[in-house]
């Protein structure tokens, strides 16, 4: 599904060029990911949803879901230049990654541990995991992650 909304064209399902992919993640000083290019792009070819958007042509933000389409959606690198943050870019790709899981019954990211970060996933209706359950006197959820 292709729409443009605000002079951005946001489409689902195109894997951009590898150039293209670079230059994004390296605006974002997302290295890691631009080190292996060959890597990045098998990640992005093996999502189940990636969105995109263009202004003028220009790859200017990406988000990228992995799902099973029943229980789990795992959002991951949802990536927006610099110059257009704080503008609804990112608001619109996960939007986008959202509603395409809407049936999904949970829908998680690991993010960092930025002020700005939680503000922003709050406002999607995220709950920073530690907080889940704790409101009614329980222990709340645990959260753990692995990086080979």
């Amino acid at each position: 599904m292709d729409t443009t909304t605000h002079g951005l064209a946001i489409a689902e399902g195109e894997l951009p060029a590898r150039e293209d992919l670079l230059d994004l993640y390296d605006a974002v000083g997302w290295t890691a990911y631009t080190r292996h290019p060959d890597l990045l792009e098998r990640a992005l070819a093996g999502s189940t949803t990636v969105v995109t958007a263009r202004r003028e042509g220009r790859l200017v933000g990406l988000a990228r879901a992995l799902s099973d389409g029943a229980t789990i959606c795992y959002l991951q690198d949802i990536l927006v230049r610099p110059e257009e943050q704080r503008h609804g870019v990112g608001r619109l790709l996960v939007r986008h990654v959202l509603d395409r899981h809407a049936e999904v019954r949970q829908r998680v990211l690991v993010t960092d541990a930025e002020a700005g970060q939680r503000a922003f996933y709050e406002s999607l209706g995220f709950t920073e995991l530690h907080e889940v359950g704790a409101e009614d006197g329980e222990a709340g959820l645990r959260g753990f992650i692995s990086f080979g």
